[in-house]
């Protein structure tokens, strides 16, 4: 190997001159020369450049490198450097390769990654899922990012009330007054997105304290919309009496002022001679009754008929829950517990929402212990019956490989928990593993881990790593 082009090369890019480094980083070493070190830096300068195809060469031809040990970080630069170049699905493979290093320690990184590419994909609730797991990652030094991705998650699956609980959390570890305004802009559509126009008011009022963060459109008309609806509950002023006498014509502009004999409002009240009144004879008052009297019976039958067509439609409306009961169906839905069930093991939350209450503990366990951790999970098909119900799945298993799944649910009120989970085993995955990562999406060539054995490079964000030991 070179070592001089080496530490040339290493020069140039602490230096911030990443064309010369990658030119100098790959003349160091021999054709079918293995030196990780190099390639590594180098395919972090090709990064900076925005060659992202050759840079995954470079962080693979690092990877042969046994003896270098960074199969962690090379394998979520290499992640992300295959989703800026546009392959998602070789993004995925090489960021569940990161999260397979037992000793890879930057592991919020990876979830960060993969969270993004799933929210490329349209996949929101693993790329939630992978949100969370960067989150809660105690190596995390900013789990707020995550916290507010994973509110644009909930809101983009139509769970805003989670979204709420997300943002709040955000607020909690956002320290600079201007993230924690556009956090609060944020929380302030959930909370309108859930109804609650009271406290999205008072969150975009947050936002928009001091001056400095201005709403985006969506976000103003959010704010507008929750002023409005407030002013409507508390604003009203007036009350029946004075709707009444708008409706007859009295109290605006050039109507007859009924306390005002004098006319001092500018009109003169009319007087009595040209109303009529007592020039009508007995004859007309009567054919007056007589049509009054018509409208009123009209009016009356139109009542009868509203009613009856109201009841119809509650007859119809249960008519139709019953037979759907009858058929299996309910809320939530058996594909939504299940998929709920799976996801709950992944985040390490109670799964005991999702188990019927007959389970002894012993099959709970061994529930839990069946379910895979990280999985995404696949609903192939469901047999309904009223009571009980049976759903086919198969989990997508973060190391490769999946597994089927057959999980039986019982009848709980309108809705279904689980009474048991079985591994299929004509599956063609790796059964049994019972290992996996959640999932998520990356920025290309964001935030990436930068490194090489023995010298000291800098991560890709340009700060310069003064200690080897913790470079990425």
């Amino acid at each position: 190997m070179d070592q001089q082009a080496f530490q040339s090369g290493r020069a140039a890019y602490m230096n911030g001159d990443y064309s010369t480094a990658a030119t100098l980083l790959g003349a160091a070493t021999n054709p079918g020369e293995v030196y990780a070190a190099a390639d590594h830096m180098r395919g972090n300068a090709l990064m900076k450049l925005g060659r992202y195809r050759e840079a995954a060469e470079a962080y693979r031809l690092a990877l042969r490198d046994r003896s270098y040990g960074k199969v962690g970080a090379l394998n979520t630069n290499l992640g992300r450097a295959l989703a800026a170049s546009g392959d998602d699905v070789g993004a995925v493979q090489a960021l569940n390769a990161a999260l397979a290093d037992p000793s890879y320690t930057n592991r919020y990184k990876t979830q960060m990654a993969l969270a993004k590419v799933y929210e490329h994909e349209g996949q929101m609730r693993e790329a939630g899922a992978a949100y969370r797991a960067a989150a809660i990652d105690e190596n995390n030094p900013d789990p707020a990012v995550s916290l507010v991705a994973l509110g644009r998650c909930f809101m983009e699956l139509g769970r805003p009330i989670d979204a709420v609980e997300a943002y709040r959390t955000a607020l909690d570890f956002s320290s600079s007054t201007g993230s924690q305004a556009a956090v609060y802009a944020q929380l302030g559509e959930a909370f309108v997105a859930a109804s609650r126009m009271q406290e999205a008011l008072d969150a975009f009022n947050h936002a928009t304290a001091d001056g400095t963060y201005s709403l985006n459109p969506a976000q103003q008309a959010s704010f507008t919309a929750a002023q409005n609806a407030v002013a409507a509950l508390t604003g009203q002023k007036g009350g029946e009496t004075d709707a009444m006498l708008a409706a007859a014509g009295y109290g605006g502009s050039g109507s007859f002022d009924p306390l005002d004999p004098l006319g001092k409002s500018g009109e003169f009240i009319p007087s009595p001679e040209d109303t009529g009144f007592f020039s009508i004879s007995e004859q007309d008052i009567v054919e007056a009754e007589k049509k009054e009297s018509k409208v009123r019976r009209k009016k009356k039958r139109t009542g009868v008929k509203v009613l009856v067509c109201v009841v119809v439609v509650l007859v119809v409306a249960a008519a139709a829950l019953g037979f759907a009961y009858w058929r299996g169906y309910g809320w939530p839905t058996q594909e939504d517990v299940v998929a709920d069930l799976f996801y709950a093991k992944t985040d390490g939350t109670d799964t005991s929402a999702y188990i019927a209450p007959s389970v002894s503990e012993d099959q709970r366990a061994a529930i839990e212990a069946i379910l895979p951790s990280g999985a995404t999970v696949t609903v192939d098909g469901v047999d309904r019956s009223a009571d009980s119900s049976t759903v086919s799945c198969t989990a997508a298993l973060p190391e490769g490989g999946s597994q089927a799944y057959t999980v039986t649910l019982a009848r709980e009120g309108i809705g279904w928990k689980v009474t048991d989970v079985q591994l299929a085993f004509d599956s063609s995955s790796n059964a049994g593993t019972g290992t996996s990562s959640t999932s998520g999406t990356v920025p290309s060539g964001a935030g990436m881990d930068a490194g090489a054995a023995t010298p000291d490079p800098t991560s890709t964000d340009g700060t310069p790593v003064t200690d080897p030991s913790s470079a990425q």
